[in-house]
Order: structure tokens, then sequence, then C-alpha cells
């Protein structure tokens, strides 16, 4: 699949998508980069602002396997993960998937499950498989995970730790709507008589594969790669963090970035593609000092600041294709 292809299949993916969801083009966008480039998605955002909707409205368009888990304080790591069970017919056991075992998984609310729960998504992040008692068990491709919470209420909430939120590509938020936006929400509703918005699938999950190999032939000057090097080092070396981002966020910046051109019609990067990137890609990889919590100083403030003050590559080395 070529480029081009990519683009088309994006725009159609995203118009189908805003259907549903009304003037959010900009957020729908970084989420669909996050899945062309294989990763996760954190959706941390207040109740009633279309998170979960997104997941679902992703499902349906991508035409993928979709499954949602609640989580609730209650909620054990083999009701993620699946267990064996001992067949008596057999006298063997027999191992039961979980729901973990999908394409596309909505992990709703993820920090209302404690830790040991948490726990059992990082090794599926990660590798993509996932070991009870002994055995491995491979997840088919493509395996995303698309999390939301709710940045507001912690009564009985398990915050996600650093290690967690490291494995999300990227984090992002919509936010409300604008008065426009509302009616139009509103409008929408009323014409169609029902809460059910039933979406055409633009995709399939070969065709999302392909996408995601095809991102991989975007080129990537060695003058952007440092640019992604140096904008994660300045996290490290801020007077306002304790923990920066790690390499892993270095990657997270190309992914991204990749996807960004993409998406734009081109198949090379650009600097700008980095910056479009950098605080959904890096912020929530950030520790801030404990005293910067009272000034209300945000680790996205603090990627906004490095951005300004690491120097922006020169365009010498963007590659002319014929």
């Amino acid at each position: 699949m070529d480029l081009e292809r990519v683009q088309e299949l994006s725009t159609r993916a995203l118009d189908e998508i805003e259907r549903a969801i009304v003037g959010k083009r900009e957020e729908l966008e970084r989420v669909l980069c996050g899945f062309l480039a294989n990763g996760h998605v954190l959706l941390e955002d207040y109740p009633g602002l279309a998170k979960t909707l997104a997941a679902r409205c992703f499902a349906q368009v991508l035409s993928m396997r979709f499954t949602r888990i609640q989580f609730t304080p209650d909620l054990m790591p083999a009701d993620v993960t699946g267990s064996s069970i001992w067949n008596q017919r057999d006298a063997t056991f027999e191992f039961r998937a979980g729901p973990i075992f999908t394409n596309l998984l909505l992990a709703d609310e993820i920090n209302r499950a404690p830790p040991k729960t948490q726990a059992a998504l990082l090794e599926a992040m990660q590798e993509r498989q996932v070991t009870i008692e002994g055995t491995t068990h491979l997840l088919a491709p493509p395996f995303l995970v698309i999390a939301t919470q709710n940045p507001i209420e912690y009564e009985g909430t398990y915050p996600l730790p650093e290690a967690q939120l490291d494995r999300f590509l990227l984090r992002t938020a919509f936010g409300y709507p604008s008065r426009d936006e509302e009616v139009e929400v509103l409008g929408r509703r009323v014409e169609r008589q029902s809460d059910e918005v039933l979406l055409t699938p633009v995709l399939d999950r070969e065709t999302l594969l392909e996408m995601q190999e095809a991102v991989e032939t975007v080129h990537v000057s060695e003058s952007v790669q440092r640019y992604c090097v140096d904008i994660a080092a300045a996290t490290r070396a801020s007077p306002s963090t304790a923990v920066g981002a790690s390499p892993r966020g270095s990657l997270a910046l190309l992914k991204l970035a990749r996807c960004k051109a993409a998406l734009a019609g081109r198949d090379f990067t650009l600097p700008d593609d980095v910056k479009a990137v950098a605080v959904p890609a890096l912020a929530h990889r950030i520790v801030l000092l404990p005293e910067l919590w009272v000034q209300r100083v945000s680790p996205a403030d603090v990627v906004a600041e490095v951005l300004g003050t690491v120097a922006t590559p020169a365009p010498e080395d963007i590659p002319v294709r014929p």
C-alpha cells in the first residue's frame, strides 16, 4: 500500500467518525495516528465528553474485534487475561481466553481497578502476549488498547504508575465542544431520533496492518531524529521535572511524527510534525517536582516550554522525491 492510499483511507475513516463526534477532528486524528503507529492511547477527560463513544466509533469504522472491560475495584487479573479451568470430562486443564484476546480493547475507567489488575495489561501492551501459569499465548495483530480515565474524581481510584503510563504511546483529551458544536450535537440527535449512531466500516484488520507497514516507509532525516532525542533529553534536564521522558518517549515522537506526515500526504517528516505530537507523546511520561503541583504547573506546560528552547533543525536535508 502506498502513502497516498493511507491518506485517502485515513480521511474517509475520520470523516465517518465525525458523523458521531462533532468538532474534534484534530483529537480524532491523534487517536488514529496512535493506531497507525501500532500504539496504545489513553483518553483522560471529564465525564460525558465522548471518550467511550470514540472507542466504539473507531471499532466500527476499523471493523475489528472489539472488547470493552469496565474496570472496577473487584476486577481480578484473570478477569482480563483468562485462566485455566479444570475439565472433568478430559481430566485436563483447559485455557479459557479472557477479553484481552481481541484487536481493540477498551479499558474503561482503567484507574478504578487495583494495581494487580492494571499490571495484567503490562505484558500484553508491550509484548503483545499473555503469560498464564507458565504458558505464553500470543495476541493476534493488531492488538490496540484505548483506555479512559477521569482526571478529577480520585475517590476509590488507583492512579496509574509511571511504568503503566509509559506503555501508552500518547495521551490526549477531547475537551468541551464550542457552543455551535454542541448545538449541532443536539440537532443531529433530534434528526436521527435515536441515541445510537451506526457507522459504515471503512477499513478492516488486514487493511490497517497494511497501513501500519506503509507508515514505516515515511522518511525521517537524521536531523529530525536528533530533534526528537533533544526534546526528550530536554525534559530530563528541565529544572521542573523529577523524571523526564525515557528513550521510549523519543521513539513515540518518531512514530507519531511519521503518522502525522502520512496523514498530511507526505513521505517525509518535518520538525513541525514532531512539534504537533510532542505534548500528547511526552506529557504523561514526565514526573514534576512536588512543589510545582501547588503552582498548578502541568507536564504539558513543561513540554511546551521545552519546545520553545530546543533549536528547530534547518530544513536543508528534507528529501526531494521525484
